[in-house]
């Protein structure tokens, strides 16, 4: 943060001719020394880096007093103790130039390169754009990073290397500061920083925002733990009894013995509602040997040593975590009858899961010869493009990404057996999307291990799952309730939304017509220089002003006279109905609550946001509304559908063996579906069976009621309209 102006801008002297030399830090340290794997001709450009931004940056002041020039200094040193290269460096030392003083992208590309300051460019807030509100600003601002990241996976390693010393140095801000950056930095860049596998980073973003989130909290754990003096003996011994055992196996190996973060012990208590004496798995061994086949020889004389706790191994290195990280992992009955958490790894495993992706980064590749790991984080990135394209907004956008931030999965297959990691909870609709756009907008069904299930069914470790499409399935709305992936559901919100506006227009241009109509107008006769002149009067297209009336946005009959240039006292005659078939899609649906089947009296209700919702007549829902003609319009049954209608119905039966069974298959007798039962005891004698059943229209219904009236043990029988079973049932 800036105290004071710089008095001078590096832009303004390279405009006087001033050139801008190579310098070195106040303490004398030559800068390219941080990076010392460097060629000479990489050092050089970190030293006109460095010279560039102490330039820019001259004069200002972060709050705690220090030179700003030592943040930057700062973000590049923790970059370059992830060996990445000298682009990625100087980018790090002028990260803030163009946010913070008078420096362009342009000055940056002249003076550095076009990659140089594509980078900058990523992770340079919007500050000069004008947001409706902080929420907005922060999202944009995500989402901004997230698609350069999508771009050039170093822009993030930046964004995440400047969080951890804006996190290290958050004391100088104010309480109110520190938790909402301390909060972001929970919600998005510790997430973020495990998606990319840099679990150092992870747990040192988490231990710092937990710090300033809740500074009661933490200062009473940490307090806590320092009053057990004897763990770090403890830990000791264990530890050397696990050294003890492997050597005597032949097995070289380095063991490190570890506790718990505070964090990570912190969220414990608070899932499981335990106090800190009651949280025992504190305990955490490391085991570093030389190959894979060790990592089992490993495991099995550790369980040799101590009693494995059943249901707590995990093998990473079958199935590697999303963002590479592999290792195997046990939990163990300890001499003190306290779980040992322990991991098992190759040296190359734990290089991996310190420096995550950062340790072979894919931009120098390209593609060619990726690890299976690059490879996951390559198709995760490029997934941000999607989800971009299908989000409405930027708060949106951010919302969908969240939820594939967060660490805990389950590892699914293929039917060809290829693993696929999916967020904890994800369902079926998740792997279709997963799989392919495609096969998630066109799936019906799934079958998983063997048996069809539905797309709702929530997915577990092991499963093998495969989608059944057809070419005819959209999207359903109810999927939105239960995807779970980022992409899944921008997917079916972008779907559902095409969706939408088509048959809005379709329904929109019908209400137009019938509009049109009532007004005496043929709507053939209204040609295309009445829709220029309602576009120039409105700014508005005419698809935009179908897709309104049709989502009850605009009336019908107001849009008329608007084209016909008619006066609002104009009295419309009365036009034909509309004709419902009952497939018309989201545009118009038949209502819930009264459930209206071909054969009863219908009204189509104009709703906003929903389009026409049909009811009965006699519906209660739409008696008040009967009195404002501009809010309904008058449908009709198209004849002969040949489609099948939900209606609920109750039935009284007497309690006897059997009954369910008879009416079941009275039902089925009749040529209808059951879709939904229920059972409700009345009394003693009786019991009432509320059932959904599917009939063709109304004459089917009333043959379906008197053949389950004939059957000797149904006491009433009843149609249920008005929402509430058990209220406003006509009896047929």
């Amino acid at each position: 943060m800036v105290q004071e102006p710089r008095p001078r801008t590096a832009r303004a002297e390279a405009a006087a001719g001033q050139p801008v030399a190579p310098t070195v830090p106040a303490d004398g340290t030559d800068i390219a020394s941080i990076a010392p794997y460097l060629k000479p001709d990489e050092a050089e450009l970190l030293r006109r880096a460095h010279a560039f931004s102490a330039r820019a940056h001259a004069g200002q002041f972060r709050r705690g007093g220090e030179p700003y020039i030592t943040h930057p200094m700062a973000v590049a040193k923790t970059l370059a103790d992830w060996r990445m290269d000298s682009q990625t460096l100087a980018a790090a030392l002028l990260h803030d130039v163009v946010e913070d003083t008078g420096t362009s992208h342009e000055d940056i590309k002249t003076h550095f390169g076009e990659a140089v300051a594509n980078l900058v460019n990523g992770v340079t807030k919007l500050d000069q754009l004008q947001f409706e509100s902080k929420k907005h600003a922060q999202a944009e601002n995500f989402r901004k990073i997230l698609l350069a990241m999508a771009r050039d996976i170093r822009v993030i390693l930046i964004k995440l290397a400047d969080r951890l010393h804006n996190m290290r140095t958050l004391e100088a801000m104010s309480s109110e500061q520190r938790r909402r950056i301390a909060l972001e930095t929970l919600d998005i860049y510790a997430p973020i920083a495990n998606r990319m596998g840099l679990n150092a980073l992870y747990h040192e973003l988490q231990e710092l925002a937990f710090r300033h989130l809740h500074p009661t909290r933490y200062r009473v754990l940490e307090k806590a733990a320092r009053a057990h003096g004897d763990r770090q003996e403890a830990l000791d011994k264990i530890r050397q009894a696990i050294v003890t055992k492997l050597s005597e196996c032949g097995i070289e190996c380095d063991v490190y013995g570890r506790e718990k973060h505070l964090y990570s012990v912190y969220r414990k208590m608070q899932e499981k509602h335990l106090a800190f004496t009651e949280v025992s798995d504190i305990y955490g061994f490391r085991v570093i040997v030389a190959d894979i086949p060790t990592c089992y020889l490993a495991l099995g004389t550790l369980h040799g040593l101590y009693k494995p706790i059943p249901g707590k191994f995990k093998d990473y290195i079958a199935i590697p975590k999303a963002n590479g990280y592999q290792s195997l992992h046990t939990t163990l009955f300890g001499p003190l009858g306290t779980p040992l958490e322990v991991q098992i790894r190759t040296r190359d495993m734990h290089r991996l899961a310190e420096a995550g992706i950062a340790s072979h980064w894919m931009y120098k590749t390209g593609g060619a010869g990726l690890s299976e790991a690059q490879r996951m984080t390559h198709q995760w990135l490029q997934s941000l493009l999607d989800i971009q394209a299908d989000s409405r907004d930027s708060v949106e956008f951010l919302e969908h990404i969240k939820v594939d931030l967060f660490p805990d999965e389950v590892y699914v297959f293929t039917p060809r057996g290829k693993i696929m990691a999916l967020p904890r909870q994800a369902t079926a609709i998740d792997f279709a999307y997963g799989i392919h756009t495609d096969i998630g907008n066109h799936c019906v069904a799934a079958r998983i291990n063997g048996d069809y299930m539905p797309l709702s069914t929530p997915l577990r470790n092991g499963d093998r799952v495969e989608i059944i499409t057809t070419d005819s399935a959209r999207p359903n709305p109810a999927w939105i309730h239960f995807a779970v992936t980022g992409k899944a559901r921008a997917h079916i919100r972008s779907a559902l939304k095409h969706a939408n506006r088509h048959e809005s227009e379709i329904l929109g241009l019908q209400l137009l017509n019938q509009a049109l109509r009532g007004l005496g107008v043929n709507p053939n006769d209204v040609d295309a220089a009445r829709w220029e002149q309602l576009h120039k009067l409105s700014g508005r297209s005419r698809s935009d002003i179908l897709m309104e009336i049709g989502l009850g946005k605009k009336l019908g009959v107001m849009v008329a006279r608007q084209l016909l240039a008619r006066e609002a006292d104009t009295t419309p005659r009365v036009a034909g109905p509309m004709l419902i078939h009952g497939s018309e899609g989201v545009a118009v649906r038949l209502a819930k609550c009264c459930r209206p089947i071909p054969g009863d009296p219908i009204i189509g209700q104009i709703k906003k946001e929903q389009g026409l919702i049909i009811h009965t007549h006699d519906c209660p829902q739409v008696r008040h509304y009967r009195e404002d003609p501009d809010k309904w319009v008058d449908v009709e049954w198209e004849p002969d559908l040949g489609k099948v209608f939900d209606v609920s119905i109750r039935i009284t039966v007497i309690n006897a063996r059997g009954v369910l069974a008879k009416v079941a298959a009275a039902i089925a007798g009749e040529g209808s579906n059951i879709d939904d039962v229920r059972m409700e005891e009345e009394g003693g004698e009786y019991t009432n069976l509320f059932f959904t059943v599917q009939v063709q229209n109304r004459v089917h219904l009333s043959r379906l009621m008197r053949a389950l009236r004939s059957l000797r043990e149904v006491s009433r029988i009843a149609r249920l309209k008005g929402g509430q079973e058990g209220h406003s049932a006509n009896i047929i």
